[in-house]
């Protein structure tokens, strides 16, 4: 019986690579039957809440060099580690990014909208996935009825205006925490911004929303935002952050927004602070509190910043948690 080890592995892939290289024995260079795609399949996944008909929708991810504080209060080589121990790219952090598409049966809603046009041109496709994945998935942007944002980053927001400066979801209603909208419309929080992130994010909030306010429509936490779509307080990642509560029936799932940033960092390390956190110390009191209560109901989770299609389970570690994600069912 053959044994596999590590050695025989190696030399059998080394083998494996110089007869790939090699040309046909017709003198010309070997050719697979059909040429690779070179292009990623549409990003969407649906999955059921009761009777309600949910689209987790990929607007992409991006990899990028790990700032020096991307976690604020952890060396960088420990938070280095954990990102290759999760196996992202050595020295690199991935951030992936999904809006959630909520079919209640009476109403469209669109949780989120992704990095917008601007990055797609920007990031050659790998960001502001958002529209062209709702096409692939069969859903026109001018049926949504309404886009229920969490928070003012522009990850969450920049998707509402195409390159043009006009509406992707022209006949949506737009939903926003009434706290969050207060902070950020704050011309005396403006002056106060002192890091060039949070100047930036006064900035984008002015561009995104100039001109939309007739269309804004704010809301409050523990109320409904659409049948069936609750709003949670989960604060500290900004002012206003807010997570959502999906019910139909018997069953329920939560959308945690930003709760955790990457959750191989943060969800593992629910003590660790992100860069992008307005209240580092209230946006840790969060996360516990809503990941205590997630893995007490075994509820589903939903992570915007989670690998896509973002649906899993959390479950207590010890003073940790772990992600679980949900199998992929083929059907609804």
């Amino acid at each position: 019986m053959s044994q596999l080890d590590r050695r025989r592995f190696l030399a059998g892939a080394a083998l494996a690579g110089a007869a790939s290289a090699l040309p046909s024995l017709t003198g010309g260079q070997a050719r697979a039957a059909v040429a690779p795609a070179g292009a990623q399949a549409p990003g969407f996944y649906r999955y059921k809440v009761g009777d309600y008909e949910c689209t987790s929708v990929n607007d992409g991810a991006r990899t990028f060099p790990m700032p020096d504080k991307f976690v604020v209060n952890t060396p960088k080589d420990e938070a280095l580690a954990a990102a290759e121990s999760a196996y992202m790219p050595k020295g690199m952090i991935t951030i992936p990014f999904n809006p959630q598409l909520i079919n209640t049966g009476s109403k469209l809603v669109l949780i989120d909208t992704g990095n917008g046009a601007g990055a797609f041109e920007a990031s050659k496709g790998a960001v502001g996935r958002t529209l062209q994945n709702l096409a692939a998935a069969g859903v026109d942007p001018k049926s949504i009825d309404v886009v229920v944002l969490s928070h003012m980053h522009g990850d969450h927001i920049n998707g509402l205006k195409l390159a043009d400066g006009s509406l992707a979801f022209p006949n949506a209603e737009i939903k926003v925490p009434a706290k969050e909208w207060a902070f950020w419309n704050s011309d005396e929080n403006a002056a106060k911004a002192q890091t060039d992130l949070m100047k930036g994010n006064f900035a984008n909030f002015k561009k995104v929303f100039g001109g939309l306010e007739s269309k804004v429509t704010q809301y409050e936490w523990d109320k409904e935002v659409a049948p069936g779509i609750t709003a949670l307080a989960t604060p500290g990642h900004t002012p206003g952050h807010t997570s959502f509560a999906v019910a139909s029936g018997n069953a329920k799932v939560f959308i945690q927004s930003d709760v955790t940033n990457v959750p191989e960092l943060f969800l593992r390390n629910p003590d660790w602070h992100v860069m992008f956190d307005t209240d580092a110390a209230q946006a840790q009191e969060t996360r516990h509190k809503f990941y205590d209560m997630a893995a007490a109901e075994k509820a589903r989770v939903i992570g915007f910043h989670f690998s896509f299609p973002s649906v899993g389970y959390v479950e207590k570690d010890g003073p940790r948690y772990r992600l679980i994600p949900a199998p992929w069912n083929p059907v609804l």
